[in-house]
Protein backbone atom coordinates (compact mmCIF):
# COMPACT_ATOMS: atom_id res chain seq x y z
CA UNK A 1 0.00 0.00 0.00
CA UNK A 2 1.65 3.26 -1.04
CA UNK A 3 0.71 6.98 -0.18
CA UNK A 4 -1.94 8.81 -1.56
CA UNK A 5 -1.39 9.43 -5.31
CA UNK A 6 -2.23 13.39 -4.51
CA UNK A 7 -0.40 13.86 -1.13
CA UNK A 8 0.46 11.91 2.05
CA UNK A 9 -1.49 14.22 4.36
CA UNK A 10 -4.54 17.05 4.59
CA UNK A 11 -5.55 18.71 7.41
CA UNK A 12 -9.28 16.62 7.32
CA UNK A 13 -9.98 13.51 5.05
CA UNK A 14 -13.43 12.86 4.85
CA UNK A 15 -14.71 9.60 4.24
CA UNK A 16 -18.19 9.62 2.53
CA UNK A 17 -19.59 11.98 -0.27
CA UNK A 18 -23.15 12.20 0.75
CA UNK A 19 -24.70 15.80 1.27
CA UNK A 20 -23.56 15.85 4.66
CA UNK A 21 -19.69 15.25 3.81
CA UNK A 22 -20.07 17.68 1.08
CA UNK A 23 -21.24 20.44 3.60
CA UNK A 24 -18.89 19.74 6.31
CA UNK A 25 -15.85 19.58 3.50
CA UNK A 26 -17.01 23.10 1.49
CA UNK A 27 -16.95 24.87 5.23
CA UNK A 28 -13.54 23.82 5.79
CA UNK A 29 -12.31 24.52 3.04
CA UNK A 30 -13.81 27.80 2.48
CA UNK A 31 -11.95 28.24 6.52
CA UNK A 32 -8.78 27.41 4.77
CA UNK A 33 -8.00 23.73 5.57
CA UNK A 34 -6.98 21.39 3.12
CA UNK A 35 -9.90 18.97 2.79
CA UNK A 36 -9.84 15.45 1.24
CA UNK A 37 -13.15 13.69 0.21
CA UNK A 38 -13.27 10.09 -0.64
CA UNK A 39 -16.38 8.85 -1.94
CA UNK A 40 -16.80 4.90 -2.54
CA UNK A 41 -19.83 5.18 -5.52
CA UNK A 42 -19.22 7.38 -8.74
CA UNK A 43 -21.07 10.05 -8.15
CA UNK A 44 -21.03 12.22 -4.77
CA UNK A 45 -24.62 13.04 -3.24
CA UNK A 46 -25.41 9.72 -1.64
CA UNK A 47 -29.29 9.48 -0.73
CA UNK A 48 -29.24 13.23 -1.56
CA UNK A 49 -29.68 12.86 -5.58
CA UNK A 50 -31.30 12.85 -8.76
CA UNK A 51 -31.74 10.21 -11.48
CA UNK A 52 -33.62 9.17 -14.38
CA UNK A 53 -34.97 6.03 -13.21
CA UNK A 54 -36.85 5.19 -15.94
CA UNK A 55 -34.31 5.75 -18.87
CA UNK A 56 -35.31 7.36 -21.81
CA UNK A 57 -38.14 8.24 -20.06
CA UNK A 58 -37.81 12.17 -19.89
CA UNK A 59 -38.20 12.17 -15.81
CA UNK A 60 -35.76 12.76 -13.39
CA UNK A 61 -36.43 11.69 -10.38
CA UNK A 62 -35.60 12.22 -6.39
CA UNK A 63 -34.74 8.44 -6.01
CA UNK A 64 -34.24 8.44 -2.17
CA UNK A 65 -34.87 11.06 -0.30
CA UNK A 66 -37.14 13.89 -1.49
CA UNK A 67 -38.25 16.76 0.71
CA UNK A 68 -36.33 19.29 2.65
CA UNK A 69 -37.36 21.22 6.09
CA UNK A 70 -34.48 20.55 8.56
CA UNK A 71 -31.79 22.32 5.95
CA UNK A 72 -31.32 25.88 7.76
CA UNK A 73 -31.17 29.36 5.83
CA UNK A 74 -27.99 29.59 7.61
CA UNK A 75 -26.43 26.61 5.50
CA UNK A 76 -27.29 28.16 2.19
CA UNK A 77 -26.56 31.65 2.58
CA UNK A 78 -22.99 30.80 4.10
CA UNK A 79 -21.97 28.52 1.25
CA UNK A 80 -23.89 30.95 -1.14
CA UNK A 81 -26.36 27.72 -2.35
CA UNK A 82 -27.93 28.03 -5.36
CA UNK A 83 -31.17 25.80 -4.85
CA UNK A 84 -34.63 26.97 -4.44
CA UNK A 85 -37.34 25.44 -2.04
CA UNK A 86 -40.80 25.88 -2.98
CA UNK A 87 -43.80 25.49 -0.73
CA UNK A 88 -46.67 23.21 -1.00
CA UNK A 89 -50.07 24.70 -0.82
CA UNK A 90 -52.01 21.72 0.95
CA UNK A 91 -50.64 20.00 3.73
CA UNK A 92 -52.18 16.59 3.30
CA UNK A 93 -55.15 14.71 2.32
CA UNK A 94 -56.13 11.57 3.59
CA UNK A 95 -58.58 8.86 2.61
CA UNK A 96 -60.77 7.27 5.36
CA UNK A 97 -60.41 3.71 3.75
CA UNK A 98 -63.44 2.23 2.74
CA UNK A 99 -65.46 5.47 2.43
CA UNK A 100 -65.78 8.37 -0.44
CA UNK A 101 -64.76 10.57 1.61
CA UNK A 102 -61.30 12.18 3.16
CA UNK A 103 -59.73 15.03 5.38
CA UNK A 104 -57.83 17.59 2.97
CA UNK A 105 -55.57 20.15 5.22
CA UNK A 106 -55.08 23.16 2.97
CA UNK A 107 -52.79 25.39 4.44
CA UNK A 108 -53.85 28.75 2.97
CA UNK A 109 -57.77 28.41 3.54
CA UNK A 110 -58.52 27.61 7.16
CA UNK A 111 -62.71 27.80 6.24
CA UNK A 112 -62.17 24.75 3.60
CA UNK A 113 -60.30 22.73 5.93
CA UNK A 114 -62.47 23.00 8.88
CA UNK A 115 -64.84 22.23 6.35
CA UNK A 116 -63.16 19.20 5.38
CA UNK A 117 -63.29 17.93 8.88
CA UNK A 118 -66.89 18.28 9.32
CA UNK A 119 -67.46 16.35 5.97
CA UNK A 120 -64.94 13.42 7.19
CA UNK A 121 -67.30 13.11 10.21
CA UNK A 122 -64.04 14.81 12.61
CA UNK A 123 -65.93 17.86 13.21
CA UNK A 124 -65.02 17.74 16.75
CA UNK A 125 -61.50 17.36 16.40
CA UNK A 126 -61.12 20.92 13.66
CA UNK A 127 -60.13 22.91 16.86
CA UNK A 128 -58.32 20.31 18.64
CA UNK A 129 -55.72 19.66 15.54
CA UNK A 130 -55.32 23.38 14.85
CA UNK A 131 -54.48 24.11 18.62
CA UNK A 132 -51.67 20.75 18.41
CA UNK A 133 -49.80 22.18 15.70
CA UNK A 134 -49.92 25.82 16.92
CA UNK A 135 -48.45 24.11 19.98
CA UNK A 136 -45.38 22.47 18.01
CA UNK A 137 -44.96 25.99 16.48
CA UNK A 138 -44.51 27.14 19.67
CA UNK A 139 -42.13 24.53 20.17
CA UNK A 140 -40.23 24.89 16.66
CA UNK A 141 -39.97 28.51 17.44
CA UNK A 142 -37.74 28.23 20.40
CA UNK A 143 -35.75 24.88 19.63
CA UNK A 144 -35.42 25.31 15.51
CA UNK A 145 -32.80 28.74 16.40
CA UNK A 146 -30.54 26.06 18.38
CA UNK A 147 -29.65 23.69 15.74
CA UNK A 148 -26.81 25.77 14.31
CA UNK A 149 -25.62 26.30 17.87
CA UNK A 150 -23.79 24.14 20.15
CA UNK A 151 -25.79 21.73 21.88
CA UNK A 152 -28.34 23.41 24.41
CA UNK A 153 -29.30 21.87 27.37
CA UNK A 154 -32.55 19.84 28.26
CA UNK A 155 -33.51 22.18 31.42
CA UNK A 156 -32.51 25.26 29.06
CA UNK A 157 -34.77 24.34 26.49
CA UNK A 158 -37.47 22.90 28.76
CA UNK A 159 -37.39 26.90 30.81
CA UNK A 160 -37.99 27.96 26.76
CA UNK A 161 -41.43 26.82 26.17
CA UNK A 162 -44.93 25.94 28.31
CA UNK A 163 -44.59 22.97 30.59
CA UNK A 164 -47.78 21.81 28.89
CA UNK A 165 -46.09 21.24 25.60
CA UNK A 166 -42.67 20.19 27.35
CA UNK A 167 -44.26 17.08 29.11
CA UNK A 168 -46.26 16.06 25.92
CA UNK A 169 -44.30 16.16 23.18
CA UNK A 170 -41.20 15.27 25.33
CA UNK A 171 -41.73 13.31 28.45
CA UNK A 172 -44.55 11.36 27.47
CA UNK A 173 -45.38 8.59 24.92
CA UNK A 174 -47.08 10.54 21.94
CA UNK A 175 -49.68 8.50 21.99
CA UNK A 176 -51.21 9.86 25.32
CA UNK A 177 -51.34 12.96 23.79
CA UNK A 178 -52.97 12.22 20.45
CA UNK A 179 -55.27 10.16 22.51
CA UNK A 180 -55.93 13.02 25.25
CA UNK A 181 -56.52 15.64 22.56
CA UNK A 182 -57.86 13.98 19.33
CA UNK A 183 -60.89 11.90 19.04
CA UNK A 184 -61.07 10.38 15.62
CA UNK A 185 -59.33 7.77 14.33
CA UNK A 186 -58.24 9.41 11.11
CA UNK A 187 -56.97 12.45 12.55
CA UNK A 188 -55.19 10.65 15.40
CA UNK A 189 -53.64 8.61 12.38
CA UNK A 190 -52.36 11.59 10.35
CA UNK A 191 -50.50 13.25 13.23
CA UNK A 192 -48.91 9.99 14.46
CA UNK A 193 -47.49 9.77 10.96
CA UNK A 194 -45.05 12.24 11.71
CA UNK A 195 -43.50 9.94 14.10
CA UNK A 196 -42.96 6.81 11.91
CA UNK A 197 -40.91 7.94 9.37
CA UNK A 198 -38.43 5.25 8.75
CA UNK A 199 -39.33 4.76 12.51
CA UNK A 200 -40.73 1.26 13.63
CA UNK A 201 -42.10 2.10 16.94
CA UNK A 202 -45.85 2.33 18.76
CA UNK A 203 -47.42 5.24 19.95
CA UNK A 204 -46.94 4.41 23.24
CA UNK A 205 -43.41 3.16 23.32
CA UNK A 206 -41.28 3.78 26.26
CA UNK A 207 -37.96 4.51 24.39
CA UNK A 208 -39.99 7.26 22.90
CA UNK A 209 -38.55 7.08 19.27
CA UNK A 210 -42.05 8.19 17.59
CA UNK A 211 -41.95 10.96 20.12
CA UNK A 212 -38.24 12.40 18.83
CA UNK A 213 -39.16 11.62 15.40
CA UNK A 214 -42.21 13.69 15.59
CA UNK A 215 -40.22 16.55 16.67
CA UNK A 216 -38.03 16.64 14.08
CA UNK A 217 -40.60 16.67 11.27
CA UNK A 218 -42.67 19.56 13.20
CA UNK A 219 -39.15 22.21 14.08
CA UNK A 220 -37.93 22.66 10.48
CA UNK A 221 -37.31 26.22 10.16
CA UNK A 222 -38.90 27.19 12.62
CA UNK A 223 -42.30 26.15 10.69
CA UNK A 224 -42.06 22.23 10.04
CA UNK A 225 -42.85 23.27 6.69
CA UNK A 226 -41.42 20.48 3.82
CA UNK A 227 -40.37 21.99 0.98
CA UNK A 228 -39.77 20.27 -2.55
CA UNK A 229 -36.24 21.41 -4.13
CA UNK A 230 -36.71 22.43 -7.62
CA UNK A 231 -35.15 20.27 -9.57
CA UNK A 232 -34.83 17.52 -7.73
CA UNK A 233 -32.86 16.70 -4.23
CA UNK A 234 -29.61 16.13 -6.83
CA UNK A 235 -29.72 19.74 -7.13
CA UNK A 236 -29.33 20.59 -3.27
CA UNK A 237 -25.98 18.09 -3.24
CA UNK A 238 -24.71 19.74 -6.89
CA UNK A 239 -25.01 23.17 -5.18
CA UNK A 240 -23.05 21.62 -2.30
CA UNK A 241 -20.15 19.66 -4.09
CA UNK A 242 -19.89 22.98 -6.33
CA UNK A 243 -19.43 25.10 -3.28
CA UNK A 244 -16.64 22.62 -2.39
CA UNK A 245 -14.80 22.34 -5.10
CA UNK A 246 -14.99 26.30 -5.75
CA UNK A 247 -13.37 26.59 -2.16
CA UNK A 248 -10.51 24.02 -2.78
CA UNK A 249 -11.69 20.89 -1.57
CA UNK A 250 -10.37 17.73 -3.29
CA UNK A 251 -13.16 15.37 -3.90
CA UNK A 252 -12.65 11.81 -5.24
CA UNK A 253 -15.62 9.14 -6.28
CA UNK A 254 -14.62 5.81 -6.79
CA UNK A 255 -12.18 5.32 -3.55
CA UNK A 256 -13.87 2.90 -1.25
CA UNK A 257 -11.88 3.07 2.25
CA UNK A 258 -11.24 -0.09 4.07
CA UNK A 259 -9.59 1.27 7.49
CA UNK A 260 -9.26 4.67 9.62
CA UNK A 261 -6.59 4.66 12.17
CA UNK A 262 -7.57 6.35 15.47
CA UNK A 263 -4.12 8.47 14.63
CA UNK A 264 -5.93 9.85 10.97
CA UNK A 265 -4.47 7.39 9.11
CA UNK A 266 -7.18 5.91 6.41
CA UNK A 267 -6.62 3.47 4.32
CA UNK A 268 -8.84 3.29 0.58
CA UNK A 269 -8.73 2.03 -2.41
CA UNK A 270 -9.70 3.36 -6.26
CA UNK A 271 -8.97 1.56 -9.91
CA UNK A 272 -5.41 2.54 -9.84
CA UNK A 273 -4.20 0.61 -6.31
CA UNK A 274 -4.69 0.82 -2.56
CA UNK A 275 -3.25 3.94 -0.89
CA UNK A 276 -3.18 5.83 2.27
CA UNK A 277 -3.29 9.70 3.76
CA UNK A 278 -3.14 11.01 6.70
CA UNK A 279 -5.50 14.14 8.27
CA UNK A 280 -5.21 15.67 10.98
CA UNK A 281 -9.22 14.97 11.72
CA UNK A 282 -10.87 12.53 9.85
CA UNK A 283 -15.28 13.41 9.32
CA UNK A 284 -17.19 10.54 8.52
CA UNK A 285 -20.28 10.41 6.74
CA UNK A 286 -21.13 6.80 6.83
CA UNK A 287 -23.52 5.01 9.59
CA UNK A 288 -21.68 4.63 12.70
CA UNK A 289 -22.07 1.06 12.34
CA UNK A 290 -20.06 1.50 9.41
CA UNK A 291 -17.54 3.67 10.90
CA UNK A 292 -17.32 1.14 13.91
CA UNK A 293 -16.14 -1.68 11.38
CA UNK A 294 -13.69 0.77 9.75
CA UNK A 295 -11.94 1.25 13.08
CA UNK A 296 -11.97 -2.35 14.12
CA UNK A 297 -14.14 -1.76 17.25
CA UNK A 298 -17.72 -2.78 18.00
CA UNK A 299 -20.55 -0.64 18.07
CA UNK A 300 -22.18 0.57 21.43
CA UNK A 301 -26.21 1.43 21.52
CA UNK A 302 -28.98 -0.23 19.65
CA UNK A 303 -28.61 -1.25 16.02
CA UNK A 304 -29.20 0.80 13.01
CA UNK A 305 -32.91 -0.62 11.46
CA UNK A 306 -35.13 1.49 8.69
CA UNK A 307 -38.33 0.45 8.33
CA UNK A 308 -40.01 1.89 4.92
CA UNK A 309 -39.75 0.67 1.40
CA UNK A 310 -39.75 3.67 -1.37
CA UNK A 311 -41.66 3.17 -4.68
CA UNK A 312 -41.14 5.85 -7.24
CA UNK A 313 -43.37 5.96 -10.18
CA UNK A 314 -44.15 7.55 -13.42
CA UNK A 315 -47.65 7.82 -14.63
CA UNK A 316 -49.70 9.10 -17.27
CA UNK A 317 -52.06 10.99 -15.33
CA UNK A 318 -52.78 11.85 -12.10
CA UNK A 319 -55.59 8.54 -10.21
CA UNK A 320 -59.05 9.45 -9.84
CA UNK A 321 -60.38 9.58 -6.35
CA UNK A 322 -63.49 7.91 -4.89
CA UNK A 323 -64.54 11.69 -3.46
CA UNK A 324 -65.51 13.56 -6.38
CA UNK A 325 -65.66 16.68 -4.85
CA UNK A 326 -61.65 16.62 -4.09
CA UNK A 327 -59.54 17.91 -7.11
CA UNK A 328 -56.38 15.21 -7.36
CA UNK A 329 -54.13 17.91 -7.84
CA UNK A 330 -55.08 19.35 -4.21
CA UNK A 331 -55.08 15.75 -2.75
CA UNK A 332 -51.56 14.92 -4.59
CA UNK A 333 -50.35 18.33 -3.72
CA UNK A 334 -49.39 17.24 -0.13
CA UNK A 335 -48.66 14.47 1.65
CA UNK A 336 -51.26 11.24 0.53
CA UNK A 337 -52.08 9.30 3.78
CA UNK A 338 -53.00 5.88 2.90
CA UNK A 339 -54.57 3.28 5.18
CA UNK A 340 -52.96 5.71 8.07
CA UNK A 341 -55.63 5.49 10.75
CA UNK A 342 -53.93 5.55 14.19
CA UNK A 343 -55.46 2.01 14.57
CA UNK A 344 -54.45 1.01 10.81
CA UNK A 345 -50.39 1.86 12.07
CA UNK A 346 -50.80 0.44 15.71
CA UNK A 347 -51.94 -2.72 13.77
CA UNK A 348 -49.21 -2.52 11.69
CA UNK A 349 -46.95 -2.52 13.84
CA UNK A 350 -48.33 -5.84 15.78
CA UNK A 351 -47.88 -7.21 12.37
CA UNK A 352 -44.68 -6.54 11.28
CA UNK A 353 -43.44 -7.50 15.00
CA UNK A 354 -44.73 -10.30 14.60
CA UNK A 355 -42.70 -10.94 11.85
CA UNK A 356 -45.27 -10.34 8.90
CA UNK A 357 -45.66 -7.43 6.41
CA UNK A 358 -48.76 -5.67 7.50
CA UNK A 359 -52.00 -5.92 5.20
CA UNK A 360 -52.65 -3.34 3.84
CA UNK A 361 -49.00 -1.48 4.21
CA UNK A 362 -49.62 2.15 5.47
CA UNK A 363 -47.92 4.71 3.21
CA UNK A 364 -48.04 8.06 2.31
CA UNK A 365 -47.45 9.75 -1.22
CA UNK A 366 -45.55 12.73 -2.51
CA UNK A 367 -45.88 14.34 -6.02
CA UNK A 368 -43.15 16.35 -6.86
CA UNK A 369 -44.06 17.00 -10.40
CA UNK A 370 -47.10 19.09 -9.42
CA UNK A 371 -44.98 21.66 -7.43
CA UNK A 372 -42.16 21.72 -9.86
CA UNK A 373 -42.63 20.33 -13.03
CA UNK A 374 -38.92 20.95 -14.13
CA UNK A 375 -38.02 17.42 -13.67
CA UNK A 376 -40.09 16.41 -16.62
CA UNK A 377 -39.46 16.64 -20.26
CA UNK A 378 -41.69 19.09 -21.90
CA UNK A 379 -43.25 16.40 -23.68
CA UNK A 380 -44.10 14.39 -20.53
CA UNK A 381 -44.99 17.91 -19.02
CA UNK A 382 -47.48 18.70 -21.36
CA UNK A 383 -49.22 15.35 -22.00
CA UNK A 384 -50.21 15.74 -17.91
CA UNK A 385 -47.69 13.05 -16.40
CA UNK A 386 -46.89 12.87 -12.84
CA UNK A 387 -44.17 11.28 -10.43
CA UNK A 388 -45.65 9.78 -7.65
CA UNK A 389 -43.26 8.75 -4.74
CA UNK A 390 -44.30 6.10 -1.98
CA UNK A 391 -42.95 5.34 1.15
CA UNK A 392 -44.07 2.83 3.19
CA UNK A 393 -44.38 2.79 6.93
CA UNK A 394 -44.02 -0.35 9.93
CA UNK A 395 -42.30 -2.07 7.24
CA UNK A 396 -39.03 -2.57 9.81
CA UNK A 397 -35.55 -3.82 7.97
CA UNK A 398 -36.06 -7.26 10.12
CA UNK A 399 -39.03 -8.66 7.59
CA UNK A 400 -36.06 -9.17 4.67
CA UNK A 401 -33.97 -11.67 3.80
CA UNK A 402 -30.89 -11.59 1.78
CA UNK A 403 -31.59 -14.85 0.35
CA UNK A 404 -34.91 -14.44 -1.07
CA UNK A 405 -34.55 -10.30 -0.94
CA UNK A 406 -35.77 -9.81 -5.47
CA UNK A 407 -39.20 -11.84 -4.55
CA UNK A 408 -39.60 -10.33 -1.49
CA UNK A 409 -39.25 -7.08 -2.95
CA UNK A 410 -41.31 -7.97 -5.33
CA UNK A 411 -44.33 -8.74 -3.25
CA UNK A 412 -43.49 -5.83 -0.95
CA UNK A 413 -44.07 -3.24 -4.01
CA UNK A 414 -47.31 -5.27 -4.47
CA UNK A 415 -48.75 -4.92 -1.44
CA UNK A 416 -47.59 -0.90 -1.30
CA UNK A 417 -49.39 -0.25 -4.63
CA UNK A 418 -52.21 -2.93 -3.51
CA UNK A 419 -52.85 -0.31 -0.44
CA UNK A 420 -52.90 2.53 -2.54
CA UNK A 421 -55.47 0.98 -4.72
CA UNK A 422 -57.85 0.53 -2.16
CA UNK A 423 -58.13 4.17 -1.34
CA UNK A 424 -58.52 5.38 -5.94
CA UNK A 425 -61.25 5.15 -7.47
CA UNK A 426 -59.25 2.76 -10.31
CA UNK A 427 -56.82 0.85 -10.12
CA UNK A 428 -53.10 2.50 -9.97
CA UNK A 429 -51.50 0.05 -12.21
CA UNK A 430 -53.91 1.68 -14.64
CA UNK A 431 -52.20 4.75 -15.10
CA UNK A 432 -48.71 3.70 -14.60
CA UNK A 433 -46.79 4.69 -17.92
CA UNK A 434 -44.86 2.03 -19.76
CA UNK A 435 -41.55 1.69 -21.61
CA UNK A 436 -41.35 1.44 -25.21
CA UNK A 437 -40.76 -2.65 -23.93
CA UNK A 438 -44.33 -2.53 -21.92
CA UNK A 439 -42.58 -3.02 -18.57
CA UNK A 440 -44.03 -0.61 -15.68
CA UNK A 441 -42.79 2.65 -14.75
CA UNK A 442 -42.39 1.55 -11.05
CA UNK A 443 -39.03 1.05 -9.34
CA UNK A 444 -38.93 -0.09 -5.57
CA UNK A 445 -36.00 0.38 -2.74
CA UNK A 446 -36.39 -1.57 0.12
CA UNK A 447 -34.16 -1.11 3.14
CA UNK A 448 -32.08 -3.28 2.04
CA UNK A 449 -31.18 -2.07 -1.76
CA UNK A 450 -30.15 1.00 0.35
CA UNK A 451 -28.14 -0.80 2.67
CA UNK A 452 -26.22 -2.48 -0.50
CA UNK A 453 -26.16 0.54 -2.25
CA UNK A 454 -25.60 3.72 0.09
CA UNK A 455 -23.87 1.74 3.01
CA UNK A 456 -26.98 2.57 5.30
CA UNK A 457 -26.75 0.22 8.22
CA UNK A 458 -30.04 -1.48 8.45
CA UNK A 459 -31.86 0.97 5.39
CA UNK A 460 -31.71 3.46 8.50
CA UNK A 461 -32.11 6.96 6.31
CA UNK A 462 -30.71 8.65 10.51
CA UNK A 463 -28.61 6.22 10.43
CA UNK A 464 -29.59 4.20 13.65
CA UNK A 465 -32.40 5.26 15.89
CA UNK A 466 -32.22 9.33 16.30
CA UNK A 467 -31.54 11.37 19.27
CA UNK A 468 -32.99 14.05 20.86
CA UNK A 469 -31.62 17.77 19.67
CA UNK A 470 -30.51 18.18 22.93
CA UNK A 471 -28.02 17.39 25.88
CA UNK A 472 -29.01 16.45 28.98
CA UNK A 473 -27.74 18.06 31.75
CA UNK A 474 -25.57 15.95 33.49
CA UNK A 475 -24.02 15.20 29.72
CA UNK A 476 -20.31 15.75 29.74
CA UNK A 477 -19.66 18.65 27.10
CA UNK A 478 -16.36 19.17 27.85
CA UNK A 479 -14.63 19.20 24.43
CA UNK A 480 -15.75 20.70 20.73
CA UNK A 481 -17.12 17.71 19.49
CA UNK A 482 -19.40 16.80 22.38
CA UNK A 483 -20.79 20.01 22.25
CA UNK A 484 -21.32 20.08 18.91
CA UNK A 485 -22.83 16.40 18.83
CA UNK A 486 -20.02 14.16 16.71
CA UNK A 487 -18.05 13.20 19.08
CA UNK A 488 -16.48 9.43 18.65
CA UNK A 489 -14.09 7.45 21.18
CA UNK A 490 -11.45 8.87 19.23
CA UNK A 491 -10.36 12.34 19.63
CA UNK A 492 -9.64 12.77 15.89
CA UNK A 493 -12.01 11.09 14.54
CA UNK A 494 -15.59 12.59 14.26
CA UNK A 495 -18.79 11.46 12.61
CA UNK A 496 -20.52 14.21 10.38
CA UNK A 497 -23.25 11.99 9.17
CA UNK A 498 -26.89 11.33 9.37
CA UNK A 499 -25.55 9.44 12.53
CA UNK A 500 -24.47 12.66 14.15
CA UNK A 501 -26.60 14.39 17.25
CA UNK A 502 -28.21 16.23 15.28
CA UNK A 503 -27.91 15.11 12.08
CA UNK A 504 -31.19 13.10 10.04
CA UNK A 505 -32.74 13.92 7.32
CA UNK A 506 -31.58 16.55 4.16
CA UNK A 507 -30.33 18.91 6.78
CA UNK A 508 -26.64 19.43 6.34
CA UNK A 509 -26.38 19.79 10.04
CA UNK A 510 -23.93 16.40 10.43
CA UNK A 511 -21.31 18.12 8.33
CA UNK A 512 -21.90 21.92 9.64
CA UNK A 513 -21.63 20.45 13.33
CA UNK A 514 -18.33 18.61 12.53
CA UNK A 515 -16.68 21.79 10.63
CA UNK A 516 -17.35 23.94 13.27
CA UNK A 517 -16.18 21.78 15.80
CA UNK A 518 -12.62 21.43 14.36
CA UNK A 519 -12.73 24.97 13.53
CA UNK A 520 -13.17 25.08 17.09
CA UNK A 521 -10.60 22.88 18.22
CA UNK A 522 -8.01 24.45 16.23
CA UNK A 523 -8.47 27.95 17.88
CA UNK A 524 -8.22 26.40 21.45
Amino acid sequence: MSSSPDRTSYDVVIVGGGHNGLTAAAYLARAGRSVLLLERQDHLGGAAVSAEAFEGMGARLSRYSYLVSLLPRQIIDDLGLRITLRRRRYASYTPRPGTDTGLLVDNQDVAATRESFRAVGAGQDADAFAELYERTGRLAEALWPTVTEPLARRSELRSRVDDSIWHDLVERPLGEMIEARLQDDLVRGVVLTDGLISTFARAHQPDLQQNICFLYHVIGRGTGAWDVPVGGMGEVSGALERAAREAGARLRTGSTVSAIDPDGTVSYADADGEYTVRGEYVLCGAAPQVLAGLLGSQTSGPAAEGAQVKVNLLLSRLPRLREAGVDPTAAFGGTFHINELYTQLEDAYATAAGGQVPAPVPAEIYCHSLTDPSILSPQLHASGAQTLTVFSLQTPHRLLDAATHDAQREALEKAVLDSLTSVLAEPIDDVVMRRPDGTPCVETKTTLDLERTLGMSGGSIFHGPLDWPFAEDDEPLDTPARRWGVATAHDRVLVCGAGSRRGGGVSGLGGYHAARAVLEADRS
